[in-house]
């Protein structure tokens, strides 16, 4: 980043900015409430997620008596028109669910900025606490950054990187980001009000991002074959409130929301899914090395040793 030539926004600063606020979910109720609390800013709208049932930003707007909007396209013509005459001087997204396009994002005098809970020009795209730790990151990162035509590709204000240890779960990870993130945006929009923010490219940091795609129904199924690490990570990635990583027996379902590393196990080749033996109450089951814990799991009927996961 030595060699990044940024800039910083020349356009005259407001004494108090107003903002537009695309938001929803405990990751914008935060900074829902820092802003609120500084005079120096004025929420002119809220607009929620059209299939969301966000009660308590519309609760908020009804007792800060701001405008609260919902649309099923919030680029349609007639919707943007409405968002231009609000003369706002920022847009803010914090986990929208419409991609804003240029109509909209271009309509404010200092644009529109997002919050993503990626380390940004990785980890774009969608459920990015859940890969992160699939992927045995060392690390999570939160960015603010600037809107343009592609997804999470706009330049960087501010980014912030936080550790991953064993002890993390998807849980962890969401209760961080809910209570970073809002710093994070608030401390953004602040230096876009007093002139001092700087732009950083991603293509800056790095020409080959990391993008990541939304899992979908069927991608929680463990694949025992896999190593022991990447069994663990993988559940802990799904635990709750994810959709917890499914296996069969049988053809019956059962869930595994915990699997515990044995330190110094085995490395040695069996069948991957087989149940071995209880050890210290809990089923011990083969992976693709060696084998875990089964910590925590739920079953329609009793698990034995010499089952089989599939």
């Amino acid at each position: 980043m030595n060699n990044v030539s940024p800039y910083v926004s020349q356009l005259r600063q407001p004494s108090c900015l107003k903002i537009g606020y695309f938001a929803d979910g405990p990751w914008s109720h935060g900074t829902l409430d820092i802003l609120t609390k500084d005079p120096d800013i004025e929420i002119v709208f809220i607009c929620a997620r059209f299939s969301g049932t966000d009660d308590y930003l519309r609760l908020m707007a009804s007792q800060l008596d701001i405008d609260f909007l919902l649309h099923r396209d919030v680029n349609d013509p007639i919707f943007v028109s409405i968002l231009a005459s609000y003369d706002a001087d920022l847009f803010v997204s914090m986990s929208f669910d419409q991609i804003l396009k240029s109509s909209i994002y271009q309509l404010p005098r200092f644009g529109t900025i997002n919050c993503h809970a990626g380390n940004l020009p990785f980890y774009r795209g969608r459920n990015v606490l859940n890969w992160v730790l699939i992927n045995d990151e060392p690390m999570f990162g939160i960015s603010v950054h600037y809107i343009d035509d592609g997804v999470d590709t706009g330049d960087i204000i501010l980014k912030k990187c936080f550790p991953i240890n064993d002890s993390d779960t998807y849980l962890s990870l969401l209760h961080t980001a809910y209570a970073e993130c809002p710093k994070l945006l608030y401390k953004s929009i602040k230096m876009i009000q007093d002139g001092s923010v700087v732009r950083i490219p991603q293509d800056s940091i790095a020409q080959a991002p990391l993008i990541c795609t939304r899992r979908v129904l069927g991608d929680e199924q463990l694949d025992w074959s896999m190593s022991s690490r990447e069994i663990f990570n993988f559940v802990r990635a799904l635990s709750t409130p994810g959709p917890i990583a499914l296996t069969f027996i049988d053809s019956q379902p059962v869930k595994v929301d915990i699997v515990e590393l044995i330190p110094d196990a085995p490395i040695y080749k069996g069948i991957p899914g087989s149940i071995l033996a209880i050890y210290q109450n809990k089923f011990l089951v083969k992976t693709g090395d060696s084998y875990v814990k089964l910590a925590l799991y739920h079953a329609p009927f009793k698990l034995r040793v010499g089952q089989r996961f599939s």
